[in-house]
């Protein structure tokens, strides 16, 4: 491509690539393979150090209407990073600063730093990172980009909740720099929330101010078993009223954990029952924390739950919660798509209950696991769908959406739009809403060179 060269010039010949093989894994992320979609013929990478870099190479491509596609660490699940037209990947991954101020709970971070090179770097200092988005090699400016979620989002919120500050890069190369270490900022349009969970089709992300906390006092994490998804699911509205706080409240059952623990070389903790919440449960000491976990066992025994397993060391439930977030990787081989729907906790159930009945219409089974305490439902649509005829997948997806929003529910609670989920978003999002989105679109990016394809349906 002739627009290498001039990248080159920009950023330096070692920090683009042209060569094909050499940037196979820049073309994909982890949407599972039937539904991820294609990645262009004509594609650049390019790898800037700087927001200033970042700032030339869009006054550039904006210049001569080439597509720009912002990557982070590749972990989507709905095909966002994948370059669906010829043009530019912008890979931030050299940007990887992390500074941490203590005095004022803050960490400046630049986009490529990873969640886990962040959570480290908090633990060293003795602070504490709260969100856990998931696979920590997600980069810090995907995270901000696509909102992402968690198992800790019950207690804590999702990445919206600790952004405080943001510096991007417009289409037109201006730099923007909004919010900073403040509590408080009540001066205009929040721009910066905007920005937040817009996938890359506004601007790109280039650094954050991210709000840290004091370290946790104790934790421990229960396993709790039931005979039955229906006592496990109720008890969770229950556990919420309680007045104890769970950091993470996780449904599972015996047939995804087994498989995932095996792939792991790992054992599930509970030879008991068939359906599990994963209740994880901090405190400021471990009598504390003792004393919350036997306040939510007796909620959970009054559903007929069976004796819990308890770990209380790092080691045990770093375990059990590697076992549950390998449930993705585990499956992907049989899964044709992943779904992250989300409805009134309290309605988790009947969704469940709604996707059984769907997959009984096309003689499937649909593995199921989530965030029971916010009511995040991940669902997945295996290639055995692809035995009911072509479009079986489609139209399977779509009558789980559509049972979803009747519940009150949302399409996407996490894994964002992407590229996969464009086609769907009528079905959660009104005519009005769509108009707004796609005019606040043309505002930031009137040329349309950011992330084409992803998070808007066009008009």
């Amino acid at each position: 491509m002739e627009i290498a060269s001039r990248l080159a010039a920009i950023l330096g010949e070692a920090a683009v690539i042209t060569d094909r093989e050499r940037m196979l894994d820049y073309l994909v992320d982890e949407t599972a393979s039937p539904v991820r979609p294609q990645p262009a013929d004509e594609v650049v990478v390019a790898r800037p150090a700087s927001a200033q870099e970042v700032a030339s190479l869009l006054r550039l491509a904006n210049d001569e209407g080439i597509p720009v596609f912002p990557r982070g660490g590749g972990t989507g699940l709905c095909g966002g990073a994948v370059p669906t037209e010829n043009g530019i990947v912008l890979s931030l991954e050299r940007m990887n600063g992390i500074a941490l101020d203590k005095d004022n709970l803050m960490a400046t971070v630049e986009a490529g730093a990873t969640l886990g090179d962040l959570m480290a770097k908090a633990e060293e200092a003795g602070l504490f990172f709260p969100p856990h988005p998931g696979d920590e090699s997600a980069q810090i400016g995907g995270l901000v980009a696509c909102n992402a979620g968690g198992s800790r989002a019950v207690k804590y919120g999702v990445m919206r909740s600790y952004v405080k500050g943001v510096e991007a890069v417009l289409p037109d190369g201006d730099i923007l720099r909004l919010g900073g270490k403040l509590l408080k900022d009540n001066a205009g349009y929040d721009l910066m929330q905007l920005l937040i969970g817009s996938e890359g089709t506004l601007a790109v992300v280039t650094s954050v101010i991210l709000r840290l906390f004091p370290p946790l006092g104790a934790s421990a994490t229960m396993v709790i078993p039931y005979e039955g998804r229906h006592d496990a699911i109720d008890s969770v509205p229950e556990i919420l009223r309680s007045g104890v706080m769970p950091l993470a409240i996780e449904y599972v059952d015996r047939s995804t954990v087994e498989v995932s623990a095996a792939n792991l070389g790992l054992e599930w903790p509970c030879r008991a029952g068939k359906a599990y919440l994963m209740v994880i449960v901090d405190g400021e000491s471990v009598v504390v924390v003792r004393s919350h976990c036997q306040h939510i066992y007796e909620i959970c025994a009054g559903r007929h739950a069976l004796e819990p397993a308890v770990g209380e060391t790092r080691k045990d439930q770093e375990r059990v919660l590697k076992i549950r977030s390998n449930i993705y990787l585990a499956l992907k081989g049989e899964t044709a798509d992943i779904l992250d729907m989300a409805v009134p906790p309290a309605s988790m159930g009947k969704l469940m209950d709604a996707v059984d009945d769907i997959a009984t219409q096309f003689g499937v089974t649909i593995p199921m696991y989530g965030h029971a305490g916010d009511g995040n439902l991940h669902a997945h649509l295996i290639k055995d769908l692809a035995r009911s005829g072509p479009s079986a997948v489609r139209e399977a997806k779509t009558l789980i959406y559509k049972e979803t929003v009747k519940l009150g529910g949302t399409i996407t609670a996490e894994h964002g739009l992407g590229k996969t989920r464009v086609p769907d978003m009528h079905l959660s999002l009104d005519e009005t809403k769509l108009a707004l989105m796609r005019r606040i679109k043309k505002v930031f990016d009137p040329r349309g060179i950011l992330n084409p394809g992803c998070a808007i349906s066009p008009e």
